[in-house]
């Protein structure tokens, strides 16, 4: 008798999850990355962090594509400074992926940028936009980093990012503009 109530309840149980919304899993990246966003406070809009997240991917591979990427982003910089190709640096993903995802207007969720500094002298910044809560700064966040692997979208809660030290844009431009005036005054 107590086999056939486990089967009946696993049997119900089986019913009624079909019910349920479904789990995000690894072969849905765009709802992991709604599953983040609406993560990042309980006031954020599960429309909008789903709207935010279709659009990181499709926004990522249609700027690769508009850039004209073909090669690694690192090659692909060097077209660019080259004037072989007219963009595709990580600060034009950051600054058009922002751009595109500002006009949707979203009123429970912001866009952000950030740099991180070189951690080796020969290497330069890196640049990327940041999705947050409204009223969050970048360390409540997610990069949206589209620049990272060539139009495929790297995304992750700004502080769990290892690969970058990533602060709010606007900090890092004005160190670099104080250090700036500073070695000119130095130098005359």
């Amino acid at each position: 008798m107590k086999r056939l109530i486990s089967i009946m309840i696993g049997f119900g149980a089986l019913m009624l999850s079909g019910c349920a919304a479904p789990v995000a899993t690894s072969n849905d990246p765009v709802g992991e990355l709604t599953l983040a966003i609406q993560a990042l406070d309980p006031d954020v809009d599960p429309v909008e962090a789903r709207r935010a997240a279709e659009i990181s991917y499709s926004y990522s591979t249609r700027l690769a594509q508009d850039y004209g990427v073909t090669t690694a982003p690192l090659v692909h910089n060097s077209k660019v400074n080259a004037g072989i190709k007219d963009r595709g640096l990580c600060y034009h993903y950051a600054e058009d992926m922002q751009t595109r995802l500002n006009q949707e207007e979203f009123k429970t969720l912001v866009m952000l940028r950030a740099i991180a500094e070189p951690k080796v002298a020969f290497l330069i910044d890196h640049s990327t936009a940041v999705i947050a809560a409204r009223g969050n700064d970048i360390y409540d966040g997610v990069v949206l980093d589209a620049w990272r692997n060539g139009g495929e979208l790297f995304w992750s809660p700004t502080v769990e990012d290892t690969r970058y030290n990533w602060e709010p844009r606007m900090r890092v431009l004005e160190r670099k503009w104080e250090e700036r005036v500073a070695r000119e005054a130095v130098a005359g």
